[in-house]
């Protein structure tokens, strides 16, 4: 029951004042005091170990097989790269992928490979677009008329 004593408590001699006013002043409420049956917060107790030796840290070793490698990233026969993509809509294709650190270089890659073809295949997406909204839009009237036939084999 330690944690339930509360730091203050209400002033058992307080009384609300005689002009005190509700409707003004709003609803009174006594104030509080330093509850003497309080001691703190609660602390664990601590006890001495006479076998404490400290911190411990995990001893180094040395490792006679260890040789640093300072290019063990570097591949000089790679040839392929794989990319993991989410996607949320499918359909979506990605090609012409370049992986490099020469700016000069992505820049003409672009420009000879991306820039020739993206009016085109834009022009194609958005006609593909185009088409599939036709044909929901049909499949919609399709299906409305669908329930119009219903209704009147009810009657």
């Amino acid at each position: 029951g330690y944690d339930d004593i509360p730091k203050e408590v209400t002033d058992p001699d307080a009384k609300k004042p005689e002009d005190w006013d509700d409707e003004e002043d709003g609803e009174w409420t006594a104030p509080t005091i330093p509850n003497p049956e309080y001691k703190g917060p609660w602390k664990q107790k601590k006890i001495k170990n006479p076998n404490y030796q400290g911190k411990w840290n995990a001893p180094m070793t040395a490792n006679p097989d260890f040789k640093d490698d300072p290019y063990i990233y570097a591949f000089d026969s790679l040839k392929y790269i794989g990319i993991e993509l989410w996607q949320v809509k499918s359909g979506t294709l990605f090609d012409n992928i370049l992986i490099t650190d020469d700016a000069a270089l992505a820049k003409t890659f672009a420009e000879e490979t991306w820039a020739k073809h993206k009016d085109a295949e834009k022009a194609a997406f958005d006609e593909a677009e185009k088409k599939k909204e036709e044909e929901d839009a049909s499949k919609a009237g399709e299906d409305d008329d669908d329930l119009d036939d219903e209704d009147a084999d009810d009657e």
